[in-house]
Formats: structure tokens, sequence, C-alpha cells
């Protein structure tokens, strides 16, 4: 067996020699046959070893390129809708600011026909002041005139009794005349000017009435103006809330702290001559109340969220490398809590604040390397650590969206990235909390 496999193998590689040459002798290498096969053999499995690494490289290649494809895609997708919701946020911004100046426009519109409608009710009352004035004086003008004439009658009568003549009774009868005449007259005068005084009533009504509808025209269309503002107000404050709730964030506590914190007022002092306690509170005067309270919260809750930190440190493309919890130390020296979230990214890749708030600290720190610490509001603070370059200082007051830094690998470090830590009264919190929730909404 072994003899029939030696002349297979001498009869596929025969014995060879490689004779080599120099000035004073010859020399030659014996090649037999197992070592060709030895060599074919190698050789062999180079190429076949060198074959399949490079097709693994190839498909790692190519599977990075689509990865990264797809991040982008992905990042390209993120950043089309956070425009998108911003554009809708300011559309709807402008909106409630629009219906609020119609609003304020309407009010002072209802408050002048109020005006023209109570001026309106005076005048009435006072021309139907003046009718009874002139119908008493006519009444009176009529009863003196009954009287004028029954005196007349009664001494024309002891006129012709004792005189007797026919002369002194015709004298007397032009003086009757004449009075008559002259009560007639004003008589007359009187039912004029009872006339004018009863069209001015009319034309006091007529304009009451319009008034009266064009109020009511003005209610229904307030009352579309309230609607508006109320879906508005709804609209804008329902994904703030949900945010607030989804990062576990105690919105009311946190909206009643900012509240007290900016509620300074001043101006002169300027005494109340008239007490409005006693008037009564209508329903556009509640939801004008409704709506200025709702449009309030806004205010607090978009302040608020300008000093938490919702937004991302990392604006470029990324990879999430370590999540926040127990891992294994990359450094060696078994399972650690990791306090943060670590993004990696390309070396002096920008890093931004998350929120408003002052630098607390700005330098080097043996196991984060070059670090920056910011101090918000209610209680929270942030951490950016292993930066290459810092571009700010400490005591510096910074703004959500301001570079504080570059993306590096200082410190005790394993690659370059960026450990961004979110600190609650002290107490380190999961900062994909807030990422997430704020990513539907900033």
């Amino acid at each position: 067996m072994r003899t029939r496999f030696a002349r297979r193998l001498e009869a596929l590689f025969p014995e060879k020699r490689l004779f080599l040459k120099s000035d004073d002798a010859t020399r030659f290498v014996r090649l037999t046959s197992g070592t060709q096969a030895v060599l074919a053999v190698g050789g062999v499995g180079l190429l076949g070893w060198t074959t399949f690494a490079s097709a693994m490289v190839l498909i790692a290649a190519l599977g990075a390129g689509d990865s990264r494809d797809q991040a982008l895609r992905d990042q390209q997708m993120y950043a089309e809708r956070l425009n998108a919701l911003s554009e809708e946020r300011d559309a709807r911004a402008a909106e409630a600011r629009a219906a609020q100046e119609r609003f304020a426009a309407a009010l002072q519109k209802v408050s002048d026909m109020q005006t023209r409608l109570l001026e309106s009710e005076k005048r009435r009352s006072e021309l139907e002041t003046g009718v009874d004035v002139v119908q008493s004086t006519l009444r009176a003008a009529m009863a003196e005139r009954d009287a004028a004439r029954a005196a007349a009658e009664e001494a024309a009568n002891e006129l012709a009794a004792l005189t007797g003549t026919e002369k002194t009774e015709a004298a007397q009868l032009r003086d009757l005349e004449q009075t008559l005449a002259f009560l007639t007259s004003a008589l007359e005068d009187t039912a004029v000017q009872r006339d004018g005084l009863e069209g001015q009533h009319s034309a006091a009504i007529a304009e009451i009435e319009e008034l009266l509808l064009t109020q009511q025209l003005t209610e229904e269309r307030n009352n579309r103006v309230f609607e508006i503002l109320e879906d508005a107000v709804a609209v804008s404050v329902a994904p703030l809330e949900r945010m607030f709730e989804e990062a576990g964030v105690p919105a009311d506590r946190i909206l009643e702290e900012l509240r007290r914190s900016t509620s300074g007022q001043g101006g002169p002092l300027v005494p109340i001559t008239q007490s409005t306690r006693s008037l009564p509170q209508d329903e556009m005067s509640y939801r004008t109340r409704e709506i200025l309270a709702g449009l309030d919260r806004l205010n607090l809750h978009r302040m608020a969220v300008d000093q938490l930190p919702f937004a991302t440190p990392v604006k470029a493309s990324f990879r999430f490398t370590s999540p926040f919890g127990y891992r294994r130390d990359p450094k060696g020296g078994g399972t650690r809590m990791h306090k943060g979230t670590d993004f990696a990214a390309a070396h002096g890749t920008p890093i931004y604040a998350t929120a408003d708030g002052v630098v607390v600290d700005a330098g080097w720190h043996s196991g984060f390397g070059r670090m920056v610490k910011i101090r918000h509001a209610f209680g929270y603070q942030t951490v950016y650590a292993h930066m290459s370059k810092l571009r700010v200082k400490e005591g510096q007051r910074v703004s959500r969206g301001d570079r504080i830094g570059d993306m590096g690998s200082t410190g005790r470090s394993t690659g370059v990235h960026l450990h961004y830590e979110v600190h609650q009264s002290g107490k380190p919190v999961n900062p994909m909390t807030f990422i997430k929730a704020g990513k539907n909404v900033l």
C-alpha cells in the first residue's frame, strides 16, 4: 500500500534537483517527491486561506457599507422628521398667536359694541322720559284748556245775566276764541314735538335691534375663535405633557417651581376707584381665563423643556456602543455599573449641550479625560467625557444646542467615543429615557 502511494507520488512529483552555480563551485538542492507534495499542499492551502480571507473582508466591507447607508438614511429621515415637527410646531404657535390677536381684536370690538349699546339704551331711556314729559304737559294743557273753556262759559253766563247786552257777550266770545286759538297752537306744537320724539324712539329701537344682531354674530364668531384657540392649546400642550410623562419627570412640580421663579411683577400702585366684584362672570370671560391659563401652561412647558436634557448630544452620524446599566468592563476588572450611554463617531465630531445650564466643571479627570459637567435647573446635571477638545470653561452659561467640545478618546477609553451621563438629584439615570421622550417633539 505504501509502495503504491509512493509510486503515485513519484509519478505526480518526480524528484528534481535545483542547481546553484557560483564562481568557484556548483551545488544542487535535491527536491524529493514528498517535499514537492508538502510544498504543493501548503501553496494550495495558502491560496485557499487567502481567497477565504479576501471573501470575508469583502463581505464585511459590504455589510459595513450597507450599515452606514442605512444609518445615513435613518439619520436623514430623523432630520426630516425633526424639521417637519419643528415647522408644524412653529405653524401651530403662529396660528395660536394669530388667533390670540384676533381674539383680542374681537374682545375690543365687543367692548365697543357694548359701549354703543349702553349709550343707545341711555338715549332710548331719555327719549321715553321726554315722551312721558311731553304727554304729561299735553294732558296738563288739555286740562287747562277745558278749565278755561268752562270758566269762559261761566263768565259769559254771569255777564249776560248782569248786563243783558249782546255786545258784551260778543266781546267775551272773541276773547274766548283767541284763548282757544292760543291753546290750539300750543297743542299743535306739543303734538309735533311728541311725533318727533316718537320717531327718535323708533330709530333708537331699530339701532338697538341692529346692535343686538351684530352682537349675536360677533359672539358666534368669537365662539369659533375660542374653539380654534382651545384646540390649538390642547394640540400644543399634549405632546409636551406626554414627553414629560415618558421621561418620568414630575411635570406639575417642575411647572409650579418654574412659575414661582418667573412670577416677578411691578409698576406704580394705582388705587381702584370702582369695584367689579358684583359683576356677573359670563361664559366668554371664563373661556378666556381658561385659554390664557392653557397658553401660560404651554409657555411654562416650553421653558422647562429648554432646561431639561431632552436633546441628543451628538447630531452627526454615530453608533450606540454601550448602554446604561451593568456591563463587563472593557478594560478588564469584571462587571461594573455603566452610569451613562456611549456614542461612537469620528474623531473631532462636535458635541452639544442637551439643555440650558451653567458649566460647573471643565477640565481633565483621570478616568474621564477631558470632561465637561453642566448644572441644569430642577436638580439635573449632565456629564460629557473623553473629549479631545473643550470649547467651554467653568462658570460659562450655555444654551441647548451650544457646542461644548469635540469627540475624542482621552482618559480611560478603548476608542473614540462620547460618554454621556444624566444625573437627577445626584443619582445617575438612563439618558436614553430623556432622548427617546424628546425624539418626536424636539
